[in-house]
């Protein structure tokens, strides 16, 4: 119930300030119980379609997620920093996405901060540097963060790389699979994530996953 009021307060909130503008707004999804909490970095042109965090390209790179780890989607929570589409006009003239900006993600990220807190996944997976850099502080890039557990108010977060960066930086692809690999380790290791084993009792944290744009 607290994440309906959330929700509720929030499209109250974003219509009033986008009155009149194309900009719908793509909430989270998923159980207040889940066992980890995928946040990404915005959505893409078909999760502003749809209204639905990770479909399409991002579907595809959650699908992945899901099988390295041997999750199902219905016990982890999906959102993202950002709640709109950044987009910019390339110069075809087209409509195309773009990094959210400082302005943005300080506009929605008081809002993701009472999303986790009513969520209360044990563990933050963050893909890519803006949803670790908004979770974690300007302090950490993902270049020295990925795979390593932190701890950043009250929560646990579990960086990786972003998918889509994989495109451009093939060689990341090993070193992603092995992050995955070890978060999925530790998951059945019961240590530091007993609770997406056996639903113990643990301190809120959040898994950041950041959508493929």
């Amino acid at each position: 119930m607290k994440l309906s009021r959330l929700n509720q307060e929030m499209r109250a909130f974003f219509a009033d300030l986008y009155e009149g503008e194309s900009k719908p707004l793509v909430l989270g999804e998923g159980s207040e119980n889940a066992r980890l909490a995928l946040v990404g970095e915005a959505p893409g042109e078909q999760e502003a379609l749809k209204g639905k965090p990770f479909v399409g390209k991002a579907g595809r790179n959650l699908d992945e997620f899901l099988r390295a780890t041997g999750l199902e989607r219905s016990q982890l929570y999906i959102t993202n920093v950002v709640k709109i589409r950044p987009t910019r006009v390339s110069e075809a003239g087209r409509i195309v996405n773009r990094p959210p900006t400082r302005e943005e993600i300080a506009l929605f990220l008081p809002w993701l901060k009472r999303e986790l807190a009513a969520v209360k996944a044990p563990v933050v997976v963050t893909l890519g540097n803006v949803a670790l850099k908004a979770l974690a502080g300007k302090g950490y890039t993902i270049g020295e963060a990925h795979g390593k557990l932190l701890a950043a108010e009250d929560m646990r977060i579990f960086p990786l790389y972003h998918p889509a960066s994989l495109l451009y930086n093939p060689r990341l692809k090993e070193v992603y699979e092995q992050d995955l690999r070890a978060l999925r380790a530790s998951a059945c290791q019961k240590s530091l994530f007993d609770t997406l084993v056996d639903g113990g009792a643990s301190s809120p944290a959040t898994a950041t996953l950041h959508n493929s744009q």
